[in-house]
């Protein structure tokens, strides 16, 4: 078993798919890359059995065969090379040897049949969505996600297929984003949730591709396929809750603000606020936003006065500044709204510029109790 192929384009495929390989494996076969040969198309696989990715790449070789190769150890070694033909041969003592212009280097294979099989979806359905639309839907969304072992559902994003559009939503209980739509749409009614570590990975890859990728899904797994990558997940099981029911109707408090003005400044006030709790204080009055921090433990407080078109009862409210500051970050319009009802009721963040047709994010955060 014998190829060639350019040492960079062989590199740049490979760190792609090294980012699915865990640092700490139960199964030393899955520290490998798994590479199929067929004449001139190389398959490198890698899985860490939740997740599992594979490139085809076209190389220079007549000959076939399955080898499992380390990846650390030929990560490592590519990245130290110039742009060069490298000859790979798998030689009779359990090794493969890579040639370069200047040396040789020999490293230790496993076997190709150890290492596991992609699973393949049995009549899945399926949906074509634009790379540039994915790759927005995820950035907008996975920051909301939590962390919760207890509550796997709320550690994934929510997929939400129909006729009428594309849904996905986020949350942690304290926040949540629903990225909607209206322009791709799928041809029947489907929902799964996608767990955070192949979304953070399609999101890397899918930023600057131009492709259009095939979700296919059943009730356990999702594949997606893009250019040259097939990348294949089992879902996290469960039910999501109903965000819907969470995200209030009646808003008659509204706020109009840029939004670099209102980030800047909830940075910069949030410094004085509890390590803790991260609470600010919005107090909203006629055309003027009022934000202020205090840490009563060490005597530390801050306020900021800016000038907002406001419509609505003068009213004071609480968050935590970090939600806020991420909401903020991950908007890309001028201006945002704010609209809200009560103290104690969810605020919701939208950008009011922006956004392209058929396009919607609706970000939600909690309040926090205001000690006066």
């Amino acid at each position: 078993m014998k190829f060639i192929v350019s040492s960079s384009y062989l590199l740049k495929q490979l760190q792609v798919l090294g980012s699915v390989i865990n640092s700490s494996n139960t199964l030393p076969i899955l520290d490998n890359f798994l590479f199929e040969l067929n004449g001139p198309e190389l398959k490198v696989s890698a899985s860490d059995l939740e997740t599992t990715m594979q490139a085809t790449l076209e190389i220079d070789s007549e000959s076939t065969g399955a080898v499992a190769v380390p990846a650390k150890l030929l990560l490592e070694t590519l990245k130290t090379f110039p742009e060069q033909p490298l000859t790979f041969t798998v030689e009779d003592n359990n090794t493969i040897e890579i040639s370069s212009e200047s040396g040789k280097y020999a490293l230790a294979y496993a076997n190709g049949d150890e290492f596991p099989k992609a699973v393949s979806l049995e009549e899945p359905s399926s949906t074509i969505v634009p790379a540039e639309v994915l790759s927005t839907a995820i950035s907008k969304t996975i920051f909301a996600a939590g962390n919760d072992d207890l509550r796997p559902v709320m550690s994934g994003v929510f997929f939400q297929f129909s006729p009428q559009g594309l849904i996905f939503v986020a949350t942690d209980a304290h926040k949540l984003v629903k990225y909607a739509r209206t322009d791709v749409s799928a041809s029947q009614v489907a929902d799964f949730i996608m767990p955070k570590k192949p979304l953070n990975i399609l999101k890397g890859i899918l930023a600057t591709s131009n492709a259009e990728v095939t979700i296919e899904y059943n009730d356990s797994n999702a594949t997606f396929s893009f250019d040259n990558y097939i990348l294949t997940c089992r879902l996290i099981d469960g039910k999501y809750p109903n965000y819907e029911a969470v995200i209030p109707k009646e808003n008659p408090n509204r706020l109009l603000i840029g939004r670099s003005q209102i980030l800047s400044s909830v940075r910069r006030v949030a410094i004085f606020s509890n390590k803790t709790t991260h609470q600010i204080r919005l107090k909203i009055a006629g055309t003027e936003l009022n934000i202020s921090a205090e840490d009563i433990d060490y005597s530390n407080k801050a306020e900021e006065r800016l000038t907002c078109d406001y419509q609505g009862d003068d009213m004071q409210i609480g968050f935590n500044s970090r939600f806020l500051t991420e909401m903020l970050t991950n908007l890309q319009s001028d201006e945002i709204q704010l609209e809200m009802s009560l103290p104690n009721r969810a605020g919701i963040l939208t950008p009011v510029d922006g956004l392209s047709d058929g396009e919607t994010v609706t970000m939600l955060v909690m309040p926090v109790m205001l000690n006066n």
